[in-house]
């Protein structure tokens, strides 16, 4: 259907009955069998709605009205949270949020023709001010630096300070130095002109510690006033351990740059994952959710059967924290990750905690499987905990020849989950038991899941 055919048109209005929820959390609607998406609405809804974007194939909508109310309808929130996209399924009750994700692993694996079963999804006994570290843009809106979040597709800033999911600690910390950065005009990122100071604020807290880092991203190489700023956020946090200016000159979308400047206190914080001791700087990958983490890691575990004879490798082991956790209850641990930061921390970890039975190489993770296979290495057990864009083919064919006797997949996108595990069937692996869905980002549209595959 060409655009010029769709049966809408910008601005147009119309009564619509609401039927099913993208994985991105829009409603869904139908015009004569056209796809309308619309922001803010819940299925079972009937809704009055505005056309906002017509494309070749589907339409964007906005909700003027809901005539009929679904039940598991939340209002109990700030719609800048939903159409933010900070939490876009904080318009659906807890429960209903959690049968989506369930349901969108299942639906997902029924396109692909896999009949294998997914259990209910494991929630969060309190699932708001969960994440231990935020990325605030800087803006400047009618003449004040502004700190909020982009509308939803757009570059527009949103000026926010209750982000809902963040732990309300680091809430406050970005209001405290944005108000400290306000007070000494110091200048907004301005990214049409690339110019001004101010890009980003980046704050991590430590779960367990307590302990803050306070990043303050910047275009300029000097941060104006930078003492009397430190020494202000010193007094207003004194939670903070940590005071880092990254650098970041490049008109870019990547919200850190390559260089950064301690300003004040240790380049790292502190905090424990299962009872080990962390590290974390700046440019760190450590789990945004520590208390789901730790359910997640202790069921991946679980699911492997461990006995503690075995040897495991780790692939995308990042800082250490599925390698370090497994070792006490194995042999062996081979863990491998692209990033050489990543490597250097996790190395630190191992040392930190006295852990000796851990290797971490440097590489990617499709041809370091690849020389471990050719080198003859025979793990019982493969950890697989991927980015977004899942495995690759090459990862699969080598995770396969060395012939485990469990391959734990632990998924961030149910789309690439179970691509992969089409592959690995093919292969001869499959599933054992059911798909286990966690809930380690509620209120938004994200699910992880762990699916652990045998030889056929």
């Amino acid at each position: 259907m060409s655009k010029k055919n769709a049966p809408v048109s910008k601005n147009q209005q119309f009564d619509v009955e609401i039927f099913d929820l993208t994985y991105l959390g829009m409603g869904v609607a139908k015009i004569d069998d056209f796809p309308i998406f619309v922001a803010n609405a819940v299925p079972g809804e009937t809704v009055k709605i505005g056309i906002t974007k017509v494309a070749s194939s589907y339409a964007f909508a906005r909700v003027i009205k809901v005539l009929v109310e679904s039940d598991n309808r939340n209002n109990d929130v700030d719609a800048d949270l939903v159409t933010t996209g900070i939490a876009p399924l904080a318009n659906l009750k807890y429960p209903a949020q959690l049968k989506f994700k369930q349901q969108q692993i299942e639906a997902l694996l029924k396109k692909q023709h896999l009949d294998i079963p997914v259990a209910e999804t494991i929630g969060m006994e309190n699932p708001f001010g969960y994440r231990n570290k935020a990325q605030v843009p800087v803006r400047e809106i009618k003449g004040q630096l502004e700190t909020g979040f982009y509308r939803r597709n757009s570059h527009n800033l949103v000026p926010i300070e209750n982000y809902f999911i963040q732990d309300p600690e680091i809430d406050k910390a970005v209001n405290t130095v944005r108000d400290i950065l306000r007070k000494y005009h110091v200048a907004a990122y301005d990214e049409v002109n690339h110019r001004g100071v101010v890009r980003t604020v980046m704050v991590r807290r430590g779960y367990y510690s307590h302990e803050m880092m306070i990043v303050i991203v910047t275009k300029s190489r000097k941060l104006p006033m930078q003492e009397v700023i430190v020494d202000e956020i010193r007094a207003a946090l004194p939670e903070v351990k940590s005071i880092i200016q990254n650098i970041n000159q490049e008109k870019t979308n990547v919200i850190l740059g390559e260089k950064n400047v301690v300003l004040w206190g240790n380049k790292v914080i502190f905090d424990t994952l299962l009872g080990l001791k962390f590290a974390i700087g700046p440019n760190s990958f450590y789990q945004v959710n520590p208390q789901t983490t730790e359910n997640l890691y202790t069921l991946a575990a679980q699911k492997a059967e461990l006995s503690g004879d075995e040897v495991v490798i780790d692939a995308y082991s990042g800082i250490g924290t599925i390698s370090l956790t497994i070792a006490p209850k194995v042999k062996q641990v081979y863990g491998v990750e692209i990033v050489p930061g990543a490597i250097d921390d996790a190395k630190r970890n191992a040392d930190m905690n006295n852990i000796k039975n851990v290797k971490f190489t440097l590489g990617k993770a499709e041809e370091q499987m690849v020389k471990w296979a050719e080198a003859d290495l025979k793990p019982d057990v493969i950890f697989v905990d991927p980015p977004r864009k899942g495995l690759t083919g090459e990862l699969i064919t080598a995770a396969v020849e060395m012939a485990p006797k469990k391959i734990v997949y632990i998924s961030c996108n149910p789309a690439t989950l179970t691509r992969d595990l089409e592959e690995f069937k093919q292969l001869g692996y499959e599933v054992k038991g059911s798909i286990q869905p966690v809930d380690q980002f509620p209120q938004t549209t994200h699910v992880e899941s762990i699916a652990v595959l045998e030889k056929k």
